[in-house]
C-alpha cells in the first residue's frame, strides 16, 4: 500500500474483529514498524507487551466495561470532554473538530441535545444507557484476538522534564507507525481508554500485566482483522471531518492564517472515517 494511501485511510475501528488471531508475522511487523520510530538521542523508550491470552483479554474487557459503565454514570466523562461532542450535522460543519453523535437509538433521539444536563443524565441513567454503553464495550475488548500495552521507561518519562515530552513524543510516533502498519494489513485498531478514567481500574491492569517499577504502562490498545462489513451500534459517533488548514497553519508569523490550501488537492481522499 502506498505511504499516502494508508495516511489518508487510517482510522479508528469501533466495531468488532474477525476472531482470527493475528499472524506472528503480523504481530512482528507491527512492533518493528513502531520500532522504527525517532526517538531523542535514539533513546527508544518505548516498550510493548503483547497479549493474546483469552483470560487476560476477558478480565481486561470487564475492566474496561466496568470503567466505561461507572464514568459514563456518573457524568464525569461527558463533563471532561463535552467540548468535543457534536449532536447536529451543522455543528459538526461549524466545527470541523470533536465527535458527531449521528447514531443514537429512537428513544433517545429526542433528548440529544440535552443528553449531558444533569436532567439529561438522570435520563441516562433511569434508561440504563450507561449499562449498555459498557456492556457493549467489554464485547468489543473481550472479542479482541490481540491486545497492545504501551510502556515507557520511568528513567525518559519524567512529566514536566525535557526528557517526559520527548519521550511521550516519541511514543507518539511509535503508535503512528504501527497504526499505519495496521492499515497496509487489514486490520483495526482501537485505544482502550476507559480504564484509564478510573484509576483504581487502570492500576488493577497494570498489576495484571506485571509492569515493573521502572515502566510506566501508557495505554493499551485492541487490535484484529477488519471483517468487510460491520454493523454500527446502537449508540456510535462519527470525525471524518478535519479542520481546513486555513483554521491551523500560519504562514511566516502565527499573525497571518495560511490560504488557499482548504482544498486538499487529492481527489477521492479525505479525513479518516473515524478518530
Amino acid at each position: 500500500m502506498d505511504l499516502l494511501d494508508a495516511v489518508f485511510s487510517r482510522r479508528t475501528t469501533n466495531g468488532p474483529f474477525l476472531p482470527d488471531p493475528v499472524r506472528p508475522e503480523h504481530q512482528q511487523l507491527l512492533i518493528r514498524a513502531a520500532a522504527a520510530a525517532p526517538s531523542q538521542f535514539n533513546s527508544q523508550p518505548w516498550r510493548f507487551v503483547l497479549i493474546e491470552d483469552r483470560d487476560t483479554i476477558g478480565t481486561i474487557a470487564e475492566i474496561s466495561g466496568a470503567s466505561m459503565t461507572r464514568v459514563m454514570g456518573e457524568g464525569t466523562f461527558f463533563h471532561r470532554y463535552r467540548r468535543w461532542f457534536r449532536f447536529s450535522r451543522e455543528e459538526m460543519d461549524a466545527q470541523r473538530s470533536g465527535m458527531l453523535f449521528d447514531r443514537m437509538p429512537a428513544l433517545l433521539r429526542p433528548f440529544t441535545q440535552r443528553a449531558f444536563t444533569p436532567s439529561g443524565q438522570k435520563l441516562m441513567n433511569r434508561l440504563r444507557v450507561p449499562q449498555t454503553l459498557g456492556a457493549e464495550n467489554r464485547k468489543l475488548v473481550a472479542g479482541s484476538p490481540l491486545l497492545i500495552g504501551v510502556m515507557l521507561e520511568r528513567g525518559e518519562y519524567r512529566p514536566g522534564e525535557l526528557s517526559g515530552f520527548y519521550s511521550v513524543f516519541s511514543m507518539g510516533a511509535a503508535m503512528e507507525n504501527l497504526w499505519l502498519t495496521t492499515v497496509a494489513l487489514g486490520m483495526g485498531i482501537q485505544f482502550v481508554s476507559f480504564p484509564m478514567e478510573a484509576p483504581e481500574q487502570w492500576k488493577r491492569i497494570v498489576d495484571m500485566l506485571d509492569v515493573p517499577e521502572d515502566l510506566e504502562l501508557m495505554a493499551v490498545y485492541r487490535l484484529g482483522y477488519v471483517p468487510r462489513q460491520t454493523r454500527r451500534p446502537a449508540i456510535d459517533w462519527s470525525s471524518s471531518e478535519r479542520k481546513r488548514p486555513s483554521q491551523f497553519v500560519f504562514r511566516e508569523t502565527c499573525a497571518t492564517p495560511q490560504t488557499g490550501w482548504d482544498d486538499d488537492g487529492r481527489p477521492g481522499h479525505g479525513g479518516a472515517e473515524e478518530g
